[in-house]
């Protein structure tokens, strides 16, 4: 863990999008894998499709050692469509990959925004860099106009579920999903909002 001062970025740095894939793939890889794995290849198609608009990053030393994604007015952190998933993986293998992200999407309602997810670098983890990003998720929020943050935290991830509820996020349903648990790694979701 370092001791250099954290900076807050809107969006994401020139050139970063390997770094962020690389953290993204890191925190959300189990759960990807199944549907854009191997890692080499996830990975990639992470970094390729990044909507740069749509993260927060969070920057020591002028590297990227966190990043938060958010989905707002149709577009997340993640683009590419179902197109662009044949492309990488092929016809038949696209497709089969294609059914399995569908199982991940979730759509904001009207003055909502969805939280992507938050990745930080383990050897920064502890010190406070979730939390600065999601103050700053909470002000792009509030700027513009929603009235509410929602995300989704699987039951195997129990210290991210933590670090929400300090920030005042609170459970409001848990979808038990145990066909999932063997294909995506979970076994249940629990959704969780942040009234602004």
């Amino acid at each position: 863990m370092t001791t250099e001062r954290v900076d807050i970025l809107r969006g994401l740095p020139e050139g970063a999008g390997a770094r962020v894939a690389e953290l993204y793939w890191e925190a959300f890889g189990a759960k990807l894998g199944a549907a854009l794995g191997p890692a080499a290849a996830g990975r990639g198609y992470l970094a390729e499709h990044l909507h740069a608009d749509r993260a927060v990053t969070a920057l020591s030393g002028g590297r990227v050692v966190g990043v938060a994604g958010y989905q707002l007015a149709g577009r997340g952190l993640i683009g590419g469509d179902a197109a662009a998933v044949r492309a990488r993986y092929g016809r038949i293998a696209g497709l089969y990959r294609v059914l399995l992200l569908a199982l991940l999407e979730r759509t904001p309602a009207r003055g909502e925004l969805v939280m992507d997810g938050i990745a930080v670098d383990r050897a920064e983890r502890g010190r406070g860099v979730g939390g600065l990003l999601l103050a700053e998720v909470e002000a792009v929020a509030v700027g513009q106009g929603c009235r509410r943050i929602r995300l989704d935290v699987v039951a195997e991830n129990p210290r991210a579920r933590a670090l929400y509820e300090r920030h005042g996020f609170r459970a409001v349903r848990v979808r038990r999903t145990p066909w999932l648990r063997d294909l995506l790694g979970f076994g249940a979701v629990t959704t969780m909002h942040k009234e602004l």
